[in-house]
């Protein structure tokens, strides 16, 4: 790649990060092209040279959050751990990313309300491979005799379904921190797999 290259993917990077900062603060309904351009103290126009549109900037947006994502997951699955520390750090960690990025996580929920028939096969398939991810650790779990989980897809619905919840009640200001928190759902859910 050359030195040009490296510079408007660099760009294109900054413009997404600060993109993710204006929806979390913003909400996605609420975040303009003019919001994020000021942002990063540049013309709206000068964002189009890097994006269509809107959903063009906001599926790349989503895209980067979610293939970060999922390499920190892939880490915590191929760790030389105990399926139980594996399936403990993943749920801390989908737990973090999604109070952390709570606006840009949420699209991965309903992303036919918010897409273009365009983006829709590619995120669903994503998000799909995100959650395999669980499926992977779950189904190692059992194997190695670790969990006693007789419908392993229901099992990480279960999961996913609860932590994705945290972002409509969590609050920095509430009686738990968020660290607290993931320690707290991790202990429940890994009882139930017992």
């Amino acid at each position: 790649m050359s030195l040009r290259e490296r510079k408007a993917a660099k760009k294109k990077e900054d413009i997404l990060r600060s993109a993710s900062l204006v929806i979390s603060r913003n909400g996605y309904q609420n975040a303009t092209m003019e919001d994020i351009a000021a942002e990063l103290l540049m013309t709206k126009g000068a964002l189009y040279y890097y994006f269509k549109n809107k959903e063009e900037l906001l599926y790349s947006c989503h895209d980067l959050i979610l293939s970060a994502a999922m390499e920190k997951m892939e880490a915590i699955y191929i760790e030389e751990l105990s399926s139980m520390d594996k399936m403990k750090r993943a749920i801390k960690t989908h737990l973090d990313i999604a109070i952390r990025e709570k606006e840009v996580f949420n699209l991965i929920v309903k992303p036919e309300q918010l897409f273009s028939a365009e983006h829709i096969e590619e995120i669903i398939q994503k998000r799909d491979q995100y959650a395999g991810i669980f499926d992977k650790i779950i189904a190692e779990g059992v194997k190695r005799g670790e969990f006693k989980v007789s419908d392993k897809k229901m099992a990480r619905m279960i999961i996913l379904g609860a932590t994705n919840w945290v972002q409509v009640w969590y609050s920095p200001e509430g009686k738990f921190s968020k660290e607290k928190i993931e320690d707290i759902y991790a202990d429940y859910f890994l009882k139930m797999l017992l």
